[in-house]
Formats: C-alpha cells, structure tokens, sequence
C-alpha cells in the first residue's frame, strides 16, 4: 500500500502526471460548476444574503485563533465555516455549493499553500466547496445544527485525502500518511467546529439566524 502510494506521489509531480491530472480535474469541475448555475435560480435578495454571508466568512477568516505549524496549512478561526453553510441553509445545495466553491477560489487567493494542481482542487474549491453540503438539510428539522457538521465533515475528508497523497512525507515517525492526515486536519477542523456549535445553542443567537433566513426568502 505504501509502496503504491510513493509510485503515485511520484507519479502525479512528474511533467505528464500534473498535466493528465490537471486537465482531467478541471474538466470535471467546470461541468459540474456549470450544471449548477443552469439549476440556480437567484434573485437580487438571495444573491445579495450569500454575498453578505461570504463577505462575513471571509473577513472572519482573517482573524485566527490558532494556525497550524509546519507549513502545510490550517487554522482555527471565529465561525468562519459557518458563515458559508448558512449560504446552504438559506437557498438550498446548489445555491450553497456554488458559493462555497467560489469562496474556496477567495481562500486559494488569500493565502494558498499549492504543490500541485489536483492538490490545489482538493484544498480549496472542493474542501470548501464540502461546505455547501449545508444546503441539502435546509428543510430538515434542526438542519442548521445538522447540515453545519456534515458540511464541516465534507471538508474534513477533501483535506485528509489531499494530505495523504500530498503530504504523507511529513507524518510523524511511525505514523501511516492516512490516520497522520486525519489528526492533522481534524485538529483545526473540529475545534472549530466545536465552537461555532456552542454559540449556535445560544437561544438569541439561532432565533436571529432563523429571522435572517426568513428574510432572505422573501418573495
């Protein structure tokens, strides 16, 4: 297994093996990118709420609590997460995937941590692209609290995939690249998550959300 990995590792940095993977990578997003806006249908008050809530996520991202040493990216940061599932929760999966794949492209221009293109896609449009996952629990009972974590799950997995393939030579010693990327990520991912579930169980605080999202879906 291990041995199938460093062929791949190799592989995938080679000249042919970035160019393969890069192509075959962005084909697939644009097409899927592009089937959701044809299904998405916004109008200035739903665009203007994701805007808003996209704005507020990435502002909050500047603001860390706790980044990870080593180089390799992550940190701990003020709700920042949940600001772009509410996007979900608000409108629905697509309109929620969407905009959370274009703020995973404003991550990629804020502070990138790239060593390859298909590691590119996994860390930023798709990882926060798993944050729109929101969307397909906005008419299900306690779907805030519920669409929150399989979101943040979502991102979870893209980031322990891209750190195994990626990353595998900075595991601990003794450590197999699989469960060393899993600690990694969820050190920052789920304290995060933690938090932001904590505040979200304030009464104020997630009665003004739910007013926030009657709003927003005004007619």
């Amino acid at each position: 297994m291990e041995e199938t990995m460093r062929e791949l590792q190799i592989f995938l940095r080679g000249d042919l093996g970035q160019l393969i993977t890069f192509i075959v990578a962005a084909l697939l997003f644009f097409i899927i990118v592009g089937r959701m806006f044809k299904k998405m249908e916004l109008n200035i008050r739903s665009m203007t709420y994701a805007g808003l809530a996209m704005s507020v996520a990435f502002l909050l991202s500047f603001l860390t609590l706790f980044t990870m040493p080593g180089g390799m990216g992550g940190s701990v940061t003020p709700m920042s997460m949940f600001f772009v599932t509410l996007i979900g929760f608000m409108f629905g999966p697509v309109v929620g995937v969407v905009s959370a794949v274009a703020y995973g492209l404003l991550q990629l221009v804020q502070r990138a941590t790239v060593v390859h293109p298909i590691q590119l896609l996994l860390d930023y449009p798709m990882a926060f692209g798993a944050l729109g996952l929101s969307g397909f629990f906005w008419k299900m009972k306690h779907g805030l609290y519920i669409g929150f974590v399989v979101a943040v799950i979502g991102r979870w997995v893209m980031h322990t995939v891209s750190g195994v393939v990626f990353f595998g030579q900075f595991a601990f010693d003794g450590w197999h690249p699989l469960p060393f990327s899993m600690v990694y990520n969820g050190t920052y991912i789920f304290p995060e998550m933690v938090i932001t579930l904590i505040i979200l169980a304030i009464p104020p605080v997630r009665h003004a959300i739910e007013r926030v999202r009657a709003e927003a879906n005004k007619q």
